[in-house]
């Protein structure tokens, strides 16, 4: 791998697509160790092929599917009734929908996406800078990362062998408090700008209540999701397609707004985003088994060990490698590449792989809003029609409370680890359930 990954890198600057990167390496990595052609074309396969990996183009359809059915636009009014007696208010619109959406997209990028393009006119009509609004539009979608259903810890769980059900577990503590610290930095900086709130007085709890109910359908999917998985009634993998059938149901028969022209549009776009991702899944294989054959992960925990053997400060080493990893690659390669490699190491020190789980994905979804390769930094930006280096500008103090999340993680690992444990027997850990 000595000669592949330098390949991967080089290629990923010349600008050539991640996924063909990818596979380039490690088809120069089989050339350079005479492996059979067959293996090449087995890894790629059987990776595409996996069984869990099943859940990532389900929950993509049911996230689009949810998003067509009127399920989102109904977050929006319960999160705009919540907070609209704060200070730049449709900024914590932006973060608690993030929050309610998690269980909806599994996203960040399609989350940052979404609500720039419902919630950034009104914002500029309410005169928000629009690097201000990009910048909370886009880093509230990190928020997206740890609400389960994400992406990002399905990857994770599959490659790992982590139980996913765990991980989706643990994500409410750091996912809740993200939302808590952005609000709360949106608050701080909304006074600073003058962004004054919509609404004199709070809303009533009629008013709140009348809204929670009509979102009724859409606050109580992410629970089931988890009450379902953890009693055994169905797999992570199995959750996926539940997910589809209850958008369908929700949809067609619940809020009746999800037409067959809908539908038909719903359908083409997630054949695109499943596309992409399925062959970004096919070319890691040849990647992974390199990192295997190489025995990459024994020759890191050495180099690691040799420079200290406090679990805390490899961590704090490890966060900031994929930091540093997150603002040139994408999320899921770096989930598919880095988990094999890394994960064995922190076990080996006694980091617990839930908590890893969320530490790990958090950094690297970090990296969709830091440049040079942030695709949903890049994605707000235009969508709002602001430069790139507005965005930043405006966004750093959203940038600090993210961190400040990563570091209450490291630190408290027990507090991460609290609802998983409560729910399911902490022995069962290492069972993908």
């Amino acid at each position: 791998m000595e000669l592949a990954i330098p390949v991967f890198l080089i290629f990923l600057l010349l600008g050539m697509p991640v996924a063909f990167s990818i596979g380039m390496s490690g088809l120069i990595f089989f050339l350079i160790r005479d492996l059979p052609m067959s293996v090449l074309v087995q890894k790629s396969i059987s990776t595409s092929q996996s069984f869990t990996m099943l859940a990532i183009p389900l929950f993509i359809f049911a996230g689009n599917l949810m998003n067509s059915s009127g399920i989102t636009s109904r977050l929006m009014k319960l999160a705009n009734v919540c907070t609209g007696h704060m200070y730049g208010n449709l900024g914590q619109v932006s973060c608690v929908l993030s929050t309610l959406m998690g269980g909806v997209s599994g996203s960040a990028v399609a989350d940052a996406a979404m609500q720039s393009r419902i919630l950034g006119p009104e914002m500029t009509r309410l005169g928000y800078a629009r690097g201000w609004s990009a910048a909370v539009n886009g880093l509230s979608g990190l928020i997206v990362a740890t609400i389960p259903p994400s992406m990002g810890l399905i990857i994770f769980g599959t490659v790992g062998e982590v139980s996913i059900g765990r991980l989706f577990m643990a994500g409410w503590v750091p996912g809740i408090l993200m939302m808590v610290l952005l609000m709360i930095t949106c608050t701080i900086s909304a006074r600073k700008f003058g962004y004054k709130p919509e609404r004199l007085k709070r809303a009533s709890i009629s008013e709140i209540l009348k809204t929670f109910i009509a979102s009724i359908w859409a606050l109580i999917f992410p629970i089931l999701l988890i009450a379902l998985i953890r009693f055994g009634v169905m797999s992570p993998t199995e959750s996926g397609s539940f997910a589809v059938a209850y958008a369908l149901f929700v949809g067609v028969f619940i809020y009746k707004e999800l037409s067959m022209k809908t539908f038909m549009q719903t359908v083409k776009d997630s054949v695109k985003d499943i596309t992409v991702i399925t062959i970004i899944l096919a070319f890691s294989g040849t990647f992974g088994y390199g990192v295997v054959y190489d025995d990459i992960t024994t020759k890191l925990a050495e180099s690691l060990a040799s420079i200290s053997s406090n679990p805390t400060i490899l961590l704090i080493l490890v966060v900031l490698f994929l930091l540093a990893c997150g603002m040139f690659m994408e999320t899921t390669v770096i989930a598919l590449i880095l988990t094999p490699i890394l994960l064995p190491v922190m076990q080996e020190v006694g980091v617990d792989p839930v908590v890893f789980g969320m530490i790990m994905m958090t950094c690297v979804t970090f990296g969709v809003m830091t440049p040079p390769v942030g695709t949903a930094l890049y994605t707000v930006s235009d969508i709002m029609e602001c430069s790139v280096e507005d965005t930043v500008r405006y966004g750093w103090p959203f940038y600090i409370a993210v961190l400040l999340v990563v570091v209450f993680m490291i630190l408290f690992p027990e507090a991460v680890l609290y609802l998983p444990n409560l729910v399911w027997n902490k022995y069962l850990n290492k069972m993908k359930i």
